[in-house]
């Protein structure tokens, strides 16, 4: 646990170990990796972080990389202390939930991501989950990169895999890597982007198609519900990115802002076209009640139509159907299936009108 990291440190510097297995990581359970870079390149694990922050701050040179999933207070308080982060930072990153930003704390910078997942699904329903999210946070320093992540999304590995492949990249410290973690969730964006865009065109085309449902509402609305948190995931991070682009910042080198840059245009894209998506399902919906309406409309004509067939016949036997003794053809032979010829001629003639004006 980080809460026992002081008191382990002091104990001397010990060998590396497999940090990848909570039971055997002296630094607490929720640490992924700790990691050394200099030169570009990966110099080592970090068994002791103290040590290993000593060594690359005595060289000048290098920075360390400490990944984390869901911590807890205590664990995070020893790397808080550490690194001199802010309480207000590390409350933020260990209770989650946060708006996807990027605030200053002196030269250290706290940024929070929401990464997101397509949920894969045969066929959408008025309950299917079209999205999932998660969240990635970052303190970022001089010579230390700390990211923590929540949820099942948002692994970093590939992300250090392509760094690592590129030492050049790696050479500009921990900007390069908040940039690499920023350019890995914006590519998930796009990506669920364009996968949401299929279960839109299946929604138009069923709305559309001859026998379109009309149980299509409930589709169409769980799709809206969950464009919505997409937007929420990609929309506030524009501005942060933005800041990271244009704004002087100490962390970040003014070599690698043109690279935040071309990731906030990503994000503005990713932001005009689940706004475009959005408006597309507005459009679908309404069409898709028109044709609801115009449905209800076609059946009330039917039912009227043949109510009015229907009328005829009762009002000649509600007629007969009066107890006098003097009525027409009442006491005639052939006076029965006269009425009954007249009403079906009668039927027949206002069926046929209604069939060439379209109600039937």
């Amino acid at each position: 646990m980080f809460s026992n990291l002081r008191r382990a440190v002091r104990r001397g510097y010990r060998r590396t170990v497999d940090l990848s297995h909570p039971a055997r990581s002296p630094l607490g359970s929720a640490v992924v990796n700790c990691l050394v870079y200099r030169e570009g390149v990966r110099q080592e694990d970090c068994a002791e972080v103290e040590e290993a922050l000593r060594r690359v701050r005595k060289t000048g040179d290098g920075f360390v990389w400490i990944g984390l999933h869901e911590p807890a207070q205590s664990e995070l308080a020893g790397l808080a202390e550490l690194f001199g982060l802010h309480p207000l930072a590390v409350e933020d990153a260990v209770n989650a939930h946060q708006r996807p930003k990027v605030e200053r704390y002196g030269d250290t910078l706290f940024s929070v991501f929401k990464t997101v997942r397509y949920v894969e699904h045969e066929e959408l329903t008025a309950t299917s989950e079209v999205v999932e999210t998660g969240e990635l946070m970052a303190f970022t320093g001089q010579d230390f990169v700390i990211t923590i992540r929540h949820g099942g999304r948002g692994t970093l590995g590939p992300v250090r895999e392509e760094l690592e492949a590129a030492p050049d990249q790696l050479l500009r410290g921990p900007a390069a890597v908040l940039h690499a973690m920023a350019d890995h969730v914006v590519d998930d964006y796009m990506a669920v982007t364009d996968a949401v865009q299929n279960d839109i065109d299946a929604v138009e085309t069923a709305v559309f198609s001859e026998n379109g449902g009309r149980g299509d509402a409930g589709r169409i609305y769980q799709l809206k519900r969950e464009l919505l948190e997409l937007r929420r995931a990609v929309a506030p991070l524009g501005r942060p990115l933005q800041q990271l682009a244009t704004q002087p910042i100490p962390v970040i080198p003014p070599d690698i802002r043109a690279y935040f840059r071309d990731v906030a245009d990503h994000v503005t894209r990713a932001t005009d076209q689940i706004g475009a998506y959005d408006n597309l399902l507005d459009s679908i919906l309404q069409a898709h009640l028109a044709q609801v309406t115009v449905a209800q409309n076609e059946d009330m004509r039917k039912i009227t139509a043949w109510a009015a067939i229907v009328a005829v016949p009762t009002m000649v036997c509600g007629v007969y159907g009066m107890n006098f003794d003097h009525m027409p053809e009442l006491h005639w032979t052939y006076g029965y299936p006269l009425v009954l010829g007249v009403m079906a001629l009668a039927c027949f003639v206002i069926h046929r009108g209604f069939r060439r004006n379209g109600w039937l």
